[in-house]
């Protein structure tokens, strides 16, 4: 299951004086990883900045950098290698903020299974759920060991990344995160072993990003609001247990061991300086797409990614 968690809080506070109205559209159910959202929201950062933040968990989570797009809110959240594809199609994005700076994404295999290395699953069977990014993922993965991706057989589960692997109609899935699906296959008594993408084949990148339209972004407003999200990620690193005594006080279904753990595992992996950017690691996968032959042509950064607070 991918990680379909809640959509319960978010309510926001009523200020006292007016504010500046924001829509944030969420990539997914609310869980750990929108951990800096919430505190934001809970300690009053959002508040204290002059901003009253809606945020909507999506009813399709293809759909929030599509709406952004199309003028239907100011932020949506999104991942960095869908960034480059989205930009080629045409949509009018650009990232202006980091929320989740490394890498989650890993493929998992059963802690016994036979497969030490991505090339021992030359003849054997490997799940998926994003066709397009994770079929060129796999196909570096697997020729850093000298394999390629038609001597393996492909299979979509579409979401039922961890089921199909733990029921063994899969020898492994790419596309599983290392702070959930790891961590709910060990709760179900499965034991599970990932191998980190970006150390296997895979340039790094950012895992989850904020992306605005640029023509109609207002700059101001997103400077603010990641400066409440910093303040939000500082006091998440400084006060871990409190920060997590807050985020699952805002739903029931947040406060399980599912999330306790998740909460562990991301705390590292938040950007500590949400509005900073590294222009080589765009380069860097605008590259790697185009090698892989996803994208027709290599688009400059600054189409792709801004640092709003220099604009």
């Amino acid at each position: 299951m991918k990680h379909l968690l809640t959509a319960a809080a978010f309510l926001a506070a009523t200020p006292a004086v007016a504010q500046d109205q924001m829509t944030l559209l969420l990539d997914w159910f609310v869980n750990p990883n929108h951990g800096p959202i919430v505190i934001a929201e809970e300690r009053g950062y959002f508040a204290d900045a002059g901003l009253e933040v809606e945020v909507i968990p999506p009813a399709d989570p293809s759909d929030p950098p599509k709406l952004v797009a199309a003028g239907r809110g100011d932020l949506a959240l999104s991942y960095q290698p869908q960034l480059h594809l989205q930009v080629h199609e045409g949509l009018p994005l650009q990232r202006v903020g980091t929320l989740i700076a490394t890498p989650l994404n890993c493929l998992l295999v059963l802690e016994d299974s036979p497969v030490q290395t991505p090339g021992d699953l030359k003849g054997k069977k490997i799940g998926f759920s994003v066709g397009g990014v994770e079929e060129a993922m796999l196909a570096a993965i697997l020729a850093e060991d000298g394999v390629a991706l038609d001597e393996v057989e492909l299979v979509n589960v579409n979401w039922s990344l961890s089921p199909s692997l733990m029921s063994g109609q899969v020898d492994a899935v790419l596309g599983a995160y290392r702070n959930f699906e790891l961590n709910q296959m060990d709760i179900e008594g499965v034991a599970g072993r990932c191998f980190a993408v970006e150390e296997i084949g895979l340039p790094a990148y950012d895992e989850l990003i904020f992306v605005a339209n640029p023509n109609t972004m207002d700059a101001d407003k997103i400077t603010r609001f990641l400066g409440a999200v910093e303040k939000a990620t500082q006091y998440i690193v400084n006060h871990p247990e409190a920060a997590w005594d807050i985020f699952r006080s805002t739903s029931k279904e947040l406060d399980d061991e599912l999330n306790a753990r998740a909460w562990v595992d991301t705390l590292p992996r938040f950007a500590t300086r949400p509005q900073a950017m590294s222009a080589g690691r765009y380069a860097t996968y605008e590259q790697f797409l185009f090698e892989a032959g996803l994208i027709p042509s290599v688009n400059p950064v600054s189409k792709l990614a801004i640092d709003v607070t220099a604009q």
